[in-house]
């Protein structure tokens, strides 16, 4: 897990784009080669690129000049947490840090590109083997976070009671009852412990969301506007910050879905990336046409459609394993109402 970057700020660049100063720790991390043949002319055809100085924000500086923003997200790495409950207790380091390493490994695979095109495939070759260390570790955690990883945890439970039964039954015929006693307590044990792994497997597997990726909607609580781009069907955040959000006053606990989602920059510029349960958010009443900014919507995100919602990018809608909304068409001349969005 890459520690230490922070968002500092956003400011104006002077050839129409918005830097949002990251400090590249990937460097460190993927132990790449400084001085990249590829990276001359390169970064200009990168949709997100890494470099020294930080990542590069396409956007609308005057906004940002205008407003006189100034994001500051030390909160990122921050262990300390707000007592009271508003906005900030939202805060996620952890989805903060997932959209991160997502556009890292978009930036990977479009220089491996990049350097395939170009015929220097020593570089491409030690891009592409950093990008499938970089995806094997993302997987490895995802499974940990979204249940696949107790699946097969249900099945080795599974296959050890079927070996402890066998010792039991061997102690039962050689008449060691206090050896057999221990078996029968491992026995259950296990098969509690399975039934715990299932059951968690089978909530990922079965999750049913109210919000889809890329959909605008509105905190209940707090009232900002916000696009999601990102969702787990329960709570995937450690305890403290649990105890931080005051999770377990929510009617529907933690055993909800939560979403990640980008708050509008200005509504709330110091929140960037919340994580929010699914009984705080609500759609719009009519389609939301208006303006929304923030820095990472035009790398997870095509634009928006005719709704007023974001079209998400095909590797995002991957990653949820989402299939592609389609906007209904308008029937001007159906007067028989309804009309609600699928």
């Amino acid at each position: 897990m890459v520690q230490g970057a922070s968002l500092t700020c956003l400011t104006a660049s002077g050839n129409g784009g918005v830097y949002g100063l990251i400090i590249p720790l990937w460097r460190r991390h993927s132990k790449l080669p400084r001085k990249n043949p590829v990276a001359s002319g390169f970064e200009s055809q990168c949709p997100l690129h890494l470099c020294p100085q930080g990542l590069h924000f396409r956007g609308n500086p005057n906004t940002l000049k205008r407003r006189n923003l100034r994001v500051e997200a030390g909160w990122l790495f921050n262990k300390g947490g707000e007592q009271e409950l508003d906005a900030s207790s939202e805060r996620s380091e952890n989805a903060n840090e997932d959209i991160l390493i997502f556009f890292f490994q978009l930036d990977l695979a479009t220089r491996v590109q990049y350097a395939l095109n170009v015929e220097q495939y020593d570089i491409a070759q030690q891009l592409r083997n950093k990008l499938a260390e970089v995806e094997g570790e993302v997987i490895r955690q995802q499974e940990a976070k979204r249940g696949s990883s107790s699946k097969s945890e249900a099945q080795d439970k599974a296959i050890s009671i079927i070996r402890l039964r066998a010792d039991l039954q061997n102690a039962i015929e050689k008449e060691n009852y206090a050896v057999a006693a221990e078996l029968r307590d491992q026995i259950s044990k296990l098969e509690a412990e399975s039934l715990a792994a299932t059951a968690k497997a089978l909530v990922y597997e079965n999750a049913q969301y109210a919000f889809r990726l890329g959909q605008k909607v509105k905190h209940q609580t707090f009232g900002y506007r916000a696009v999601v781009c990102g969702m787990d069907p329960i709570c995937c955040e450690s305890s403290s910050w649990m105890e931080t959000a005051h999770v377990e006053k929510l009617a529907r606990g933690s055993s909800q879905p939560f979403y990640q989602v980008l708050v509008d920059v200005h509504e709330d510029p110091n929140l960037l990336v919340a994580y929010v349960p699914e009984e705080k958010l609500v759609a719009p009443e009519k389609p939301d046409m208006g303006r929304f900014d923030h820095p990472y919507i035009s790398f997870l995100f095509y634009g928006m459609d005719t709704a007023g919602d974001f079209i998400p990018i095909k590797q995002l809608r991957e990653k949820y394993n989402k299939p592609r909304h389609e906007v209904p068409m308008d029937r001007p001349d159906d007067d028989s109402g309804g009309g609600a969005d699928a």
